[in-house]
């Protein structure tokens, strides 16, 4: 085989391995203003998490979300793991589950009282970033996740595995519904009764995933190479 017919063939068989990360597209018409995700908004939410190479795991109460956040810290042999400050978390007991699976927690606090050298050291070690988020899009399986203090973007950046944990409610159908929801809050803050926009928003759909010029698809190269979304779904309790 020549060098063309070799590379040609390298090219046919990376781009058949790239279409397990499929980009659905769709006819819409001009005039259309919304598309979104019909049917039951968590079930397409997981679906959609699948298809882009991560995993979700739905289940029906907080104490099943703990129990499974310890089988997936487990599963990673985590000894560390940076972590956000959410209210979902904290419903969770996040702390003292960390504790309990003998899992040291770095969140803000904990981070802001070390030196510059020993927070870029501990990060840089940690072994699973844990998350919540601020809308879940049901559409094309995405976080949407708002920079701020004890929310940093680290958190889903810099460890081999992001476990973002989120509930029904967060979980929009497509992705103007969460640009209005950003609206909403802005037009809140101008009116001094809401938070203000966050200075980045980051929307991850999948594990990290880049190509190279001949289309070689790799995962986990420039960020977190497994992601996993424990859904909350107490409706189906």
């Amino acid at each position: 085989m020549s060098n063309r017919d070799s590379f040609i063939a390298r090219v046919h068989q990376a781009a058949e391995q790239g279409r397990q990360y499929r980009v659905a597209l769709h006819d819409v018409p001009l005039d259309a203003g919304y598309v979104g995700a019909g049917g039951d908004l968590v079930q397409r939410f997981a679906e959609e998490v699948t298809t882009v190479g991560g995993q979700a795991f739905v289940v029906r109460s907080i104490e099943d979300s703990r129990q499974k956040l310890r089988d997936l810290l487990g599963e990673a042999k985590a000894a560390s793991a940076v972590c956000w400050r959410h209210e979902l978390l904290d419903r969770m007991g996040l702390r003292s589950l960390m504790t309990e699976a003998g899992v040291e927690a770095f969140d803000y606090d904990f981070l802001a009282s070390m030196s510059p050298e020993d927070r870029r050291a501990r990060l840089l070690a940690c072994d699973v970033g844990i998350t919540s988020c601020d809308a879940a899009i049901a559409e094309t399986g995405t976080l949407m996740m708002c920079s701020r203090p004890e929310q940093e973007r680290l958190a889903s950046l810099i460890a081999p595995v992001h476990i973002a944990i989120i509930e029904r409610q967060q979980i929009l159908a497509d992705l103007m519904d969460a640009f209005a929801m950003l609206m909403k809050n802005d037009e809140a803050r101008l009116t001094n009764d809401g938070p203000s926009l966050p200075s980045n928003v980051t929307f991850i759909t999948g594990p990290s995933k880049t190509g190279d010029i001949e289309l070689q698809l790799t995962t986990g190269v420039h960020g977190p190479g497994v992601w996993q979304v424990i859904v909350i779904d107490e409706a189906a309790g």
